[in-house]
């Protein structure tokens, strides 16, 4: 006998569908920004809402009862909080007399890391479910009027899935920092050259000569008011820069703090017993992501401090293997912070517009394969084969 035809339900928020049957389809060990709980966060706090531009579409296929698959989905009226900058094909949209939004986006609100986009149930045919996904993705966006498809940091083998589906897939760079089994933090120093080690020596060592003390709060240790500095660094760093703006709303924190205590982290910077800065991060197994941060002074190299050499102490001594810090910021590479190709993937329907993002799409790449190419040039590094 044929398996149960698969029955397509559009859910108008996450909490549509109940947690455990959403963590079903993730595994024992899911990255934070796929579980439920952080899209409700999203969502019920205010921060990812129609008022803010964010509509929830998630898609969710059934067999009966049974969850076997789904992908969170938002149609989008601005390109706010995705990280995978589109601006210009708006622009270049608007100049062919086409709407650019609406527009279909398939991932995490306010999430640049790569995770599983389209969700399958373990022992179901993925392949099949996939493009059953992406197949009710575009009806929906052409149900909806949208321009466009885009789906945002899926894994590689989902992009590789996605560009045999006729998706225009990007390359675009982030900086991780990469542990190849670093046995102290002098040892990752070492694998500079002698010139950038002592300048980053000097940088570490700022904090000390500040009267500044750096700790991570994790567990039992993390305290509401934990949640509400993070919320006012964000804030703050938003305020302060002219691209900034506060998208996430203080209940956000509190309801992460308080559902994925297991996955958040805090660093922060005090001198005197006053709270200077701090960073708000997320774990996931052996892998540490940088979200936000933010201080009340300016003082020398304490951004550096907070949002990355810190917590690179902290990997190498908890056995991490890798840290992403989050979008942008090719000042990382000088700080041993390897450029990687993260993936999206869009379906245009106007063929001009179409055409002409392709176009882009293929230079863009070029230029991305070259920054890969020569960052351990740039960074001063050594090979990590070449240390004695």
């Amino acid at each position: 006998m044929s398996a149960p035809a698969t029955r397509l339900r559009l859910l108008e928020s996450i909490t549509d569908v109940p947690p455990a049957d959403w963590a079903a389809l993730l595994g024992p060990s899911p990255a934070p920004f796929v579980r439920h709980a952080w899209l409700a966060a999203m969502e019920d706090s205010g921060s990812a809402t129609p008022e803010t531009g964010w509509t929830p579409r998630h898609l969710t296929l059934w067999r009966g009862e049974r969850l076997v698959a789904a992908a969170p989905a938002y149609l989008k009226h601005h390109s706010m909080g995705e990280y995978i900058y589109d601006f210009a094909w708006a622009q270049a949209a608007s100049q062919l007399g086409l709407e650019y939004y609406p527009k279909l986006l398939v991932g995490a609100p306010l999430s640049p890391a790569t995770c599983p986009r389209l969700l399958v149930a373990p022992g179901e045919d993925a392949t099949a479910l996939r493009r059953a996904l992406l197949d009710a993705a575009v009806a929906l966006a052409h149900e909806e009027g949208c321009s466009s498809v885009h789906v945002l940091y899926p894994t590689e083998e989902e992009a590789d899935g996605l560009e045999e589906a006729g998706f225009a897939r990007r390359l675009t760079l982030q900086f991780h920092w990469q542990n190849p089994g670093y046995r102290s933090f002098e040892e990752y120093l070492g694998r500079f050259d002698s010139k950038r080690r002592n300048q980053l020596k000097r940088e570490v060592r700022a904090p000390g000569s500040q009267g500044i003390q750096l700790t991570t709060v994790r567990g039992e240790a993390l305290l509401p008011e934990h949640a509400a500095h993070a919320f006012r660094f964000y804030a703050a760093t938003c305020e302060r820069h002219a691209w900034g703006r506060v998208q996430l709303t203080p209940d956000f924190f509190a309801r992460v703090f308080r559902t994925l205590p297991d996955a958040v982290e805090v660093v922060t910077a005090q001198r005197d017993g006053r709270l200077l800065a701090g960073a708000f991060n997320l774990a996931w197994g052996d892998v540490l992501y940088g979200r936000y941060w933010g201080s009340d002074v300016e003082v020398p190299f304490l951004h550096f401090n907070v949002c990355l050499y810190h917590s690179v102490d902290e990997c190498i001594r908890l056995g991490r293997r890798r840290f992403e810090p989050g979008a942008g910021g090719e000042h990382k590479i000088a700080r041993g912070f390897t450029p990687v190709g993260v993936h999206s993937a869009h379906l245009v329907f106007d063929p001009r517009l179409d055409n002409a993002v392709r176009r882009f799409l293929a230079g863009e790449r070029r230029h991305h394969a070259r920054v890969i190419e020569g960052a351990e040039e740039v960074a001063g590094m050594k090979p990590w084969d070449a240390r004695p």
